[in-house]
């Protein structure tokens, strides 16, 4: 990419271009007016809380020297200044940043993950399958951009689509070979990752979250289907779909998909698939088989979920041209996730986990790995966000009570709404009379481990790597892991 190029030049691999007027040298892109420089092109289009148009007077105010708009009645604001109205902004907005950054995929070996859950563990895998067949590689997603090491912190799981370009471009003059992107369902809808070319994209599983945002099941699988259909027909690479077999949505992504399918999973006609799998208290072992060749696996994270996070993350990587031996390699080497089925060890007689699971199916998951690791007893503390589908709540409620054998329901980020309500919306799914119910999420924590005793497991689920939690009228620190064990040094010291 060049420091600097000219309105119209990047205008002309814009779709949906209806208007133009001047032209100027741009130096610069942004969709937020507050990071505008002078020189920059400022992108205008609507949010769910604000109207980007509105604020096109302060952009040129900040010194942008032209405006995509997709809005007519704005086009007054932009007199005198070089513009272009387009059919959808936020679409122009991916081209755009794409062609300034210089295409940044298109140099690079992608990977794109999207599912209800999985995502985070299954790019830290496909980076350390990577890594092993000596690439130098990156992840970007929810707990940030680099390598999984050395991470930059993030405020959504897939980057804004000039923020992605960026760092893309980052990555690859670094010397970054390959790179898996966490793709939320939220950010192919909203064309975030748009102009990412993609070698594959990735299907984890599907299951009730984001409702709030979809309405309902079937738009929540249309959105992960885009990855897989318009995103696929776009790419400048042939991409391939990694998709799990064993998910119940996992065949009608791949009847639909419109690019080859690599099916995943532990049946016999999976692509990739897990023969003689052990899955014990301390993790799996497992014969990976790839159209590639085997090799066998001891994956050091537990629970059958992850034994497909692994296939995912194998399936990937045999796209991306790394041979099976080097991928069982990566598997076998990678430690845990932050946030996912994190132990916290502070010198407690008594087994402390802190998961990110916040839907019913992942809670589902952990409660069922935790319990393969043969506690006494089993404790749940957790709770469910504010603004997000209500539905959930009670079937997580459900969920701790049959595989828990004492739940405490607590605040996870209530964010606006009342955090009794949410509270009181989860209880209506408990079944059983062996639960507790403590709004403060400190005071919860407390309760399990003053409650656990020698040989017991408590779990914390639903924030995960998370270090704040949210309200209505304010946002504080919070870490569970760092909570778990302030409160074991407390109760011991």
């Amino acid at each position: 990419m060049s420091d600097s190029i000219t309105f119209r030049s990047l205008l002309k691999r814009t779709r949906g271009l209806i208007a133009a007027r001047g032209d100027a040298t741009v130096s610069g892109i942004a969709s937020d007016s507050r990071l505008v420089r002078p020189g920059y092109l400022f992108v205008a289009y609507r949010g769910f809380e604000v109207d980007g148009h509105d604020f096109i007077e302060s952009a040129l105010v900040n010194g942008a020297v032209a405006v995509v708009l997709d809005d007519p009645r704005h086009e007054a604001t932009v007199e005198g200044v070089p513009w272009a109205r387009v059919e959808d902004a936020r679409v122009a907005c991916a081209e755009l940043a794409a062609e300034f950054f210089g295409n940044p995929s298109e140099e690079l070996r992608v990977a794109g993950v999207t599912g209800t859950n999985g995502k985070t563990t299954t790019t830290f895998l496909i980076e350390a399958a990577l890594a092993a067949a000596g690439m130098r590689a990156a992840v970007i997603g929810t707990l940030g951009y680099g390598a999984s090491d050395d991470l930059t912190e993030a405020p959504r799981t897939t980057p804004d689509a000039v923020e992605l370009q960026r760092t893309l471009r980052e990555m690859a003059d670094s010397g970054t070979d390959g790179v898996a992107v966490e793709i939320s369902s939220h950010s192919l809808v909203l064309h975030r990752p748009w102009r990412c070319s993609f070698d594959v994209g990735v299907f984890t599983n599907l299951s009730q979250d984001h409702l709030d945002f979809h309405r309902s099941i079937e738009d929540y699988l249309e959105a992960k289907l885009l990855l897989f259909t318009e995103y696929a027909r776009a790419s400048k690479k042939p991409m391939v779909g990694a998709v799990n077999l064993d998910d119940p949505f996992g065949g009608r992504i791949a009847e639909r998909a419109e690019c080859p399918v690599l099916g995943y999973g532990l049946g016999p006609a999976c692509d990739v698939r897990a023969e003689e799998a052990q899955i014990g208290s301390d993790g799996s072992r497992f014969v990976l088989r790839t159209p590639g060749g085997s090799a066998e696996v001891a994956l050091s994270l537990p629970g059958h979920f992850n034994v497909h996070n692994a296939l995912a993350a194998a399936s990937a990587a045999h796209v991306m041209g790394v041979e099976t031996g080097a991928i069982a390699e990566g598997l076998s080497a990678m430690p845990a996730v932050p946030g996912r089925f994190e132990r916290v060890d502070a010198g407690q007689p008594f087994t402390i986990i802190v998961d990110y699971a916040h839907t019913p199916d992942a809670l589902e998951n952990v409660l069922r790995a935790a319990r393969e690791l043969a506690p006494r007893r089993l404790i749940c503390v957790f709770g469910c966000g504010g603004d997000r589908d209500p539905d959930k709540r009670p079937k997580m409620g459900r969920a701790a009570a049959e595989l828990a054998d004492f739940t405490v329901v607590t605040s996870d980020n209530p964010r606006s709404e009342d955090p009794l309500a949410i509270i009181d919306a989860i209880v209506a799914g408990v079944v059983g009379e062996h639960y507790a119910v403590e709004p403060d999420r400190r005071a919860a924590i407390a309760m399990a481990v003053e409650m656990a005793e020698p040989g017991d497991l408590v779990m914390i689920a639903g924030k995960g790597h998370e270090t704040y939690q949210i309200f209505a009228d304010r946002t504080i620190d919070f870490d569970d892991t760092k909570v778990a064990r302030e409160l074991v040094q407390e109760a011991t010291g």
